[in-house]
């Protein structure tokens, strides 16, 4: 008899949060057969290890992979260490300027240590698309160019932009699908993951396999998460993003300032609810049996718990309440010492503000800092404080605080 699920239910929970699924009546087809016969369907995504960490929207091809490793399927985490040598060109107006070996290398171990905070170590198959890209000679090389046109190639949206813009496109960027669609022949999948913008590469796949002889692999795609702002991709360029290493109060202050209909979308996109019990949060909320901070607070934890673990997920909350609820100074408050004579002024005993926030990191510059005392964005030891300068003798101790960043300054 089979450990499967019932295919209807596993369907239901795997189109949780995806955009699309190519084609859904094959992932049907497939999962019923799988639960016939008892053997796991096998489901990649890659990743090439272009950057030494990862942020939560990295984590939603991630927690698909999960939810196919808790249907019983076989994950295959696949690091790109090859294909990270030409750099995914999806997006680029430019091309990506190349890391060296050990660049990717150090990156690679830094998500492998990451990832298993989702996935299960023990079930999950870690491959490296080197083992077959590295072995393509020069005749499987050129065997493999032949089945591609220039033409489909300039298809793809952002080559044919940076074509009609006149800008320039290294070859080694055309290689960039096929390479990608290999390693779906190389694994042999029935599925692959990406985001929506990865919907040409993984079509190379679907290619690929029926010019080698195997059945099409399925295609899902997920979105974009969106940052903290609600508009643009999370992405550390814009500053909107949430570190799966950071701290656990550094996490819970920044997915706590999301909007409540964002809080939805990371529901459904970083959790493992179900999109019922999701929808039942969302009926209670609107019946006022359940508040919307309690709701946020609760995913916060959530997310936590994954890359921390729930007891620090709890201590989180209790310094956020503490600090932006009772209005109290939580535990742990990052420590920030400053010496006298860096934001000192002509008179014994008396700090510049402004130079004590910017060496602090509460603002990015003098002028800015100005701009927020102006304002009435500073607190210090919880009052307001609108003044340029203040008294305050070494050795001294204050909180300042700006919007939800408080720290303790040690004056020497």
């Amino acid at each position: 008899m089979s450990s499967f699920r019932p295919v209807s239910e596993q369907l239901a929970y795997l189109r949780k949060g995806s955009v699309e699924i190519i084609r859904e009546s094959d992932l049907r087809e497939r999962l019923e057969k799988s639960f016939q016969t008892g053997k796991p369907l096998r489901i990649k995504a890659g990743f090439d290890p272009t950057a030494p960490d990862l942020h939560l929207g990295h984590t939603v091809l991630i927690r698909k992979l999960k939810h196919f490793q808790d249907m019983g399927h076989t994950v295959i985490f696949l690091i790109g260490d090859g294909t990270g040598l030409i750099g995914d060109p999806t997006g680029r107006n430019a091309t990506r300027p190349p890391l060296t070996r050990g660049q990717l290398d150090a990156n690679a171990e830094t998500y492998k240590a990451q990832v298993f905070k989702i996935l299960d170590e023990k079930k999950t198959e870690v491959r490296y698309n080197t083992e077959w890209l590295f072995k393509l000679d020069y005749e499987g090389f050129v065997r493999l160019a032949a089945k591609f046109t220039v033409s489909q190639m300039l298809e793809r949206e952002d080559f044919n932009k940076r074509f009609n813009e006149e800008k320039p496109i290294s070859v080694h960027e055309l290689l960039y699908p096929m390479m990608q669609g290999y390693d779906s022949v190389a694994l042999e999948c029935d599925v692959e993951l990406g985001g929506t913008d990865q919907k040409f590469n993984l079509l190379m796949g679907r290619k690929l396999q029926q010019d080698y002889g195997f059945p099409p692999q399925i295609v899902l795609t997920m979105p974009l998460l969106e940052g903290l702002d609600g508009e643009r991709k999370m992405s550390k360029s814009y500053g909107n993003y949430v570190g799966i290493t950071e701290a656990p109060q550094e996490m819970f202050g920044k997915l706590m300032s999301i909007s409540d209909a964002l809080m939805w979308r990371y529901y459904e996109l970083l959790t493992d609810l179900t999109l019922a019990e999701i929808e039942k949060l969302q009926a209670d909320v609107k019946a006022g049996t359940l508040h919307p901070m309690r709701t946020k607070k609760d995913l916060a934890k959530r997310i936590i718990a994954d890359f921390h673990s729930p007891s620090e997920a709890e201590a989180a909350e209790e310094n956020w309440a503490k600090q932006f609820q009772k209005d109290e100074v939580p535990e742990n408050l990052e420590e920030v010492e400053i010496l006298a004579s860096e934001v000192g002024t002509l008179v014994p005993g008396i700090i510049k503000v402004d130079k004590v926030m910017v060496k602090a990191g509460l603002a990015e510059s003098n002028s800015d800092a100005q701009r927020k005392i102006k304002a009435g964005s500073l607190k210090i030891d919880g009052e307001t404080c609108k003044y340029p300068a203040i008294e305050m003798s070494p050795p001294a101790e204050r909180v300042f605080r700006v919007g939800r960043k408080m720290k303790k300054i040690i004056l020497k």
